[in-house]
């Protein structure tokens, strides 16, 4: 459908002049009630981490290492995980799926966002964004008619666009992934597990 490939790329271009040039590359600020966030509220040591869902660096972190990090601390109680969505090129993937998985809702969240970052090898080597998210929204109960409702939504990009300028100011966000472990901001790119540890003992230790 021609009109709603027009409504995925009107609402990137709503967005393109704040779009990081690339991926890679005092806190993160309080947690609210727009965060999409996992594990326990009151875990010792909150994990934010800035990422775009059209960033390969977010992708591979997000495929190879995220899974043992969940298990080893969010799934246990050590970490407050909390995703912020930020964009960077192709904005057009990255704001659709930003926008997908709001849609789908806070339970179905986490899910569209893995699957989208899975999908990138397809979308990267076909060129084609709608293909690849209209199916992962129909795994989140959504049909073609609310697929292009959510990613055309003004209401909810504007929403966004504003929480990526907000961000930007405020944690200086210059590349994703960028992760903050309580107040130590590490913006280096993809972190390992043995990087994580040493982040979350530091942080650990900086509340004693």
């Amino acid at each position: 459908m021609r009109i709603a490939r027009r409504s995925i790329l009107a609402a990137a271009a709503a967005i393109a002049t704040l779009a990081l040039a690339a991926c890679g590359g005092g806190g993160g600020g309080a947690v609210t009630a727009d965060d999409m966030s996992l594990g326990k509220a009151d875990a010792p040591v909150t994990v934010i981490e800035y990422a775009s869902l059209a960033c390969s660096h977010c992708g591979k972190w997000e495929n190879e290492v995220f899974p043992a990090f969940k298990a080893k601390y969010i799934d246990t109680g050590k970490v407050h995980y909390v995703f912020r969505e930020f964009i960077t090129q192709p904005p057009e993937l990255a704001a659709s799926g930003a926008l997908l998985a709001r849609c789908a809702g806070k339970d179905r969240y986490f899910t569209v966002v893995q699957a989208v970052f899975h999908a990138h090898e397809e979308i990267f080597t076909t060129g084609d964004v709608r293909g690849p998210l209209l199916r992962i929204a129909a795994t989140a109960g959504m049909s073609e008619a609310d697929f292009d409702k959510c990613v055309g939504d003004e209401k909810a990009l504007a929403a966004l666009n504003a929480r990526v300028e907000k961000y930007s100011r405020e944690a200086k966000i210059e590349g994703t992934p960028t992760f903050f472990f309580n107040n130590d901001k590490y913006d280096k790119g993809e972190m390992s597990l043995p990087e994580i540890d040493a982040a979350y003992a530091k942080a650990l230790a900086a509340k004693k």
